[in-house]
């Protein structure tokens, strides 16, 4: 929302939440009735092209969305280094209005202008003209009003709302008050609404128009660096026909430079292009090394988990995991996903974080919860942890964390399989029990003599007494049973700091509960 919100902010149909693809209805029934009536021969074919283009730009979209969450997760080319924040996720969740609303438009225009309808499949000509009036007007009457937008006056009311997002994503490009993509509709419809006119539209020049605006939204906003240095050189005027990611993530930074659409020549020739662009292009595409200090080791859940990750569907990634009634329409998907998952040979990269200091990633192999289960599965998926592993040594990762079962004891015994294999790793290899561990030990306060161990003993508690023990404090247990099984599993250096006691003094010694549902 922008800060001071103007008239047509919200879109008419926002009230109707995910019912909102209802309004698409007449145009479907319409669409089904021609269908029935005239028999698919006979049927225009721009009419059946609109809602074919409707579907095409969601899967471009969406397509855009994952290369670009999981070239930043794990890419050197990020532009802008930071974390996305969860209010510009929920903000950005309605990308797909403004793909409703041009769907409308090309409805009406097809209902209510002759040369909108029974378009050939192509023509020259119109292409040729579309492309120009695309260059001329429209790029040019988009930078005009680019920079009216930034005026305090419509920049309070409306286009604040879009530079909420200083890390970019490709489908921020579309995240604009109604009133905005009302006005942006009227700018790009000059090309298709020229050649209708003038007759010599088609539907490939009309639909590929759309993509490519789509494309290089999608391109701008994707905040990583992958516009091959060999096309500018190849054809040097290029660089004042095509922008950057690099370049367009200035302008979400500097705010008052780089307002162009999609052809940077405008703010050559009105000096408002940013003087840092080329340079900025050239080190992001370069790429700079960095050093990881922690890797999480995840992995598949359910079938339709992968749905949830940053890398799929941005509303079902932040939200809590909850299997819809929609989702079942997207099973043959799933499963197509488990079997090119099934056949991917290594972890991937799905999510990046830093705290404070701290550069941090989530890897997950790509295996299912079933999967773990099967016998005949479980040498290949202890293959793909320890290349993980190998793969986060060689990095320079400090610690790797393994999740849920990439710790089985049935799969690698919690780690303990890497770390006698590769007695010369680096790097620390951590599970939930372990950092459990640790948590109770570094909240012992220095020169505790004596701690008394009670409760249920778990794996987080033997975990806990043997490095008590290590450290020549005295660990005292009141249950027979649950002493001689930690004392068992002790070495003889440090078995003699555990003892069995029903009696100790309070002064002296510090309380250690273990709860059967805590640790």
């Amino acid at each position: 929302m922008a800060s001071r919100p103007g008239i047509l902010t919200e879109w008419p149909w926002q009230g109707l939440g995910n019912f909102k693809y209802v309004i698409m209805a007449p145009w479907v029934v319409h669409g089904l009735h021609m269908v029935a009536t005239k028999g698919w021969r006979e049927t225009d074919l721009t009419f059946l092209s609109i809602f074919a283009s409707l579907l095409l730009r969601i899967l471009h979209n969406q397509v855009w969305i994952s290369l670009a969450r999981f070239q930043n997760a794990r890419s050197n080319h990020r532009i802008v280094d930071k974390s996305i924040e969860f209010e510009q996720v929920d903000r950005e969740r309605n990308w797909d209005d403004q793909i409703l609303f041009n769907g409308w438009l090309l409805h009406l225009g097809h209902t209510f202008i002759p040369g909108a309808r029974n378009l050939p499949l192509w023509r020259t000509d119109g292409a040729v003209i579309a492309a120009l009036l695309h260059m001329g007007p429209v790029e040019f009457l988009y930078y005009w009003f680019h920079r009216a937008l930034h005026h305090h006056f419509l920049y309070s009311r409306y286009h604040s709302h879009h530079h909420a997002s200083i890390v970019t994503e490709p489908i921020t490009s579309v995240i604009h008050p109604f009133a905005e993509h009302v006005a942006y509709s009227l700018l790009f419809s000059i090309p298709m609404l020229a050649t209708a006119f003038t007759g010599t539209a088609s539907v490939v020049a009309i639909v590929g128009y759309i993509v490519y605006i789509d494309f290089m939204n999608n391109l701008g906003h994707c905040n990583f660096e992958l516009v091959p240095q060999w096309l500018f050189r190849a054809f040097p005027p290029l660089k004042y026909l095509m922008y950057t990611p690099s370049f367009h993530s200035l302008h979400h930074t500097q705010f008052r430079t780089n307002y162009s659409l999609f052809m940077p020549f405008y703010d050559y020739i009105y000096n408002t292009v940013d003087r840092s662009s080329d340079d900025l292009y050239e080190r992001k595409l370069k790429g700079e090394e960095e050093t990881l200090d922690v890797v999480h080791l995840s992995h598949l859940t359910a079938l339709q988990s992968i749905y949830h990750l940053r890398l799929g569907f941005p509303s079902l990634a932040s939200k809590p995991y909850k299997s819809k009634w929609y989702m079942l329409v997207l099973w043959p998907i799933s499963w197509v996903s488990m079997a090119l998952a099934w056949m991917y040979g290594s972890s991937f990269t799905v999510e990046r974080n830093s705290l404070k200091k701290l550069k941090m990633q989530t890897w997950v192999i790509p295996r299912y919860n079933f999967q773990y289960g099967l016998s005949w599965e479980r040498q290949a998926i202890n293959d793909l942890i320890e290349k993980a592993v190998l793969d986060a040594d060689k990095k320079g990762v400090k610690v790797l964390s393994l999740g849920l079962l990439n710790q089985a004891k049935e799969v690698n015994g919690g780690g303990e399989l890497y770390i006698q294999k590769y007695p010369e790793w680096k790097v620390r290899i951590v599970d939930g029990s372990s950092l459990a561990a640790a948590v109770v030990l570094n909240s012992v306060p220095a020169g505790t003599k004596h701690i008394l161990l009670t409760g249920n003993v778990s794996k987080v508690a033997c975990a806990i007494a043997f490095t008590l023990c290590k450290r020549g404090i005295q660990v005292m247990m009141t249950k027979r049973q649950e002493f001689d099984m930690l004392k068992s599993q002790m070495p003889e250096s440090t078995a003699s700091y555990l003892t069995l006691s029903n009696t100790y003094s309070p002064q002296f010694v510090m309380l250690i509960i273990l709860y059967k549902y805590g640790f």
